[in-house]
């Protein structure tokens, strides 16, 4: 079909969240508060409520150069998922069992956490208890599927968790050349943008205040911790915290500690109940394919299908240009994917397409860290599976700055930021080699079934 009424660089989200999306007055003139935090996503507004909800005396105040859910927060895939950034054997094969069993329950248990709190303040984030499914539509995708399902059992973690044949599958959702599936009961599917923008009047509500339209363009280590913007500098007595995730490159000093890149969205028109009827789906899973170019999926509650999957080529020097997210020939091969699972939506226009950043750690792991000599909070790190993850990670930090103990959980994530990123141009080859490997690897795969002799390099290189 002809696509050509398709919105590129339209976010579907920010068309019904429920919010004007008119932006909150600027910083004007220098200020001083308890605890200053860099970024208005999940991370920092999570940091800032659990900070107050612990301790409504503080102080709290947050930093946005765009709007609350600019970045990623805002223009996600709508999955809220107990999967971890780091996957599962690599948990248990760098932190031990024991630490990969504590990381998987306390991701599962913080998305109870996320519906209750939404409850509690009236956030209507349309949160759906549907679960996740992977699809395996190739025999090493199969063979990935069990792999992981092997994991997670072995740890003791597979309870809610279990593998399909083709059938099964397909009684859950009939995607063409499916082989098998993996049904895991927890994990929800939420719109992303309503829960960034009901979180920030939940911090307004108790008493924090957020500025947007206000870059931070320094961040100043020391007792206290200060954030310089162009429109005042701002002294923090506890600390700073950082949270701008892939946007986190930008900042002066910190330019290798994360790494940022893109994914691609679709989303198709509302669709018709004969075509629902066709596809299934009725159980609204977060579905995801066993790619290494990714493929993820949500139903959303207006009955559309977004599908999610490879980004822009990364850029030299971690630039992140809102026009690179907008060229429709990007765009087109995720169509043509999402067409090739469901045949049936051959004639049904794709509204909107849009890419955003994610932020992108050395070793693939998380970072929650407070150091009170520098006065300097660090939050950052999860490679796209940052819904569920940067609650977590935000009720942490609290913890540490507001010293909440019962907020700081003994996991892997509470660490200092990892290994710095190699130095341009290598950052850039080797980034663009793995970007070029993984589509060939896939490609193969749907084609004959082969392996790119340089696949094993490739995947040894890659962070995650």
């Amino acid at each position: 079909m002809d696509d050509t009424t398709t919105r590129h660089g339209a976010i579907y989200w920010r068309d019904n969240c429920g919010d004007d999306l008119t932006p909150r007055p600027a910083l004007a003139g220098d200020t001083t508060v308890d605890v200053a935090i860099l970024g208005g996503g999940f991370s920092g507004l999570w940091t800032a409520y659990f900070l107050l909800r612990a301790n409504p005396a503080l102080q709290v105040a947050v930093f946005e150069s765009q709007i609350c859910g600019h970045g990623a927060s805002g223009r996600n895939g709508g999955w809220c998922s107990p999967r971890y950034p780091m996957l599962i054997d690599e948990l248990e094969k760098h932190f031990g069992a024991d630490a990969a069993r504590a990381t998987i329950h306390a991701q599962t248990a913080i998305i109870d956490d996320i519906a209750r709190i939404c409850d509690e303040e009236g956030i209507d984030a349309h949160f759906t208890r549907g679960g996740l499914l992977g699809i395996a539509r190739t025999p090493k995708q199969l063979k990935a599927l069990h792999a992981t399902y092997a994991g997670y059992a072995r740890l003791g973690l597979a309870d809610d968790t279990h593998l399909l044949d083709a059938a099964a599958t397909a009684a859950h959702v009939r995607v063409t050349g499916v082989l098998g599936g993996m049904k895991t009961a927890s994990g929800a599917s939420i719109h992303p943008l309503r829960l960034v923008r009901g979180l920030a009047r939940a911090i307004e509500a108790r008493g924090g205040h957020i500025y947007e339209g206000t870059p931070v363009t320094r961040v100043r280590p020391g007792q206290p911790a200060m954030l310089e913007t162009a429109n005042g500098t701002v002294t923090a007595r506890r600390g700073v915290v950082l949270a701008g995730e892939a946007y986190l490159s930008g900042l002066p000093g910190w330019h290798r500690q994360v790494l940022p890149m893109s994914s691609m969205i679709v989303a198709t028109a509302p669709l018709d109940d004969a075509t629902w009827a066709a596809i299934g789906w009725d159980g609204y899973e977060s579905l995801s394919s066993q790619a290494y170019t990714k493929d993820y999926l949500t139903r959303t509650r207006d009955g559309r299908i977004l599908f999610g999957s490879r980004g822009a080529p990364y850029l030299p020097g971690s630039r992140m240009p809102e026009s690179a997210l907008a060229n429709p020939a990007l765009y087109q091969p995720i169509i043509a994917t999402l067409r090739s699972w469901f045949p049936v939506l051959h004639d049904v226009p794709v509204t909107h397409a849009w890419g955003g950043y994610l932020g992108v750690p050395r070793d693939g792991m998380p970072s929650v860290h407070f150091d009170p000599n520098t006065g300097l909070g660090t939050v950052f790190g999860y490679t796209g599976r940052g819904v569920a993850t940067a609650a977590l990670a935000g009720r942490a930090l609290a913890g540490l700055i507001g010293d909440t103990p019962g907020y700081v959980p003994d996991l892997p994530m509470m660490r200092p930021p990892g290994p710095l990123w190699e130095v341009e141009p290598l950052r850039w080859i080797g980034v663009r080699y793995i970007q070029n490997a993984f589509a060939r690897i896939d490609a193969a795969d749907f084609r004959d079934g082969s392996t790119p002799v340089d696949a094993r390099l490739a995947k040894s290189l890659a962070p995650i």
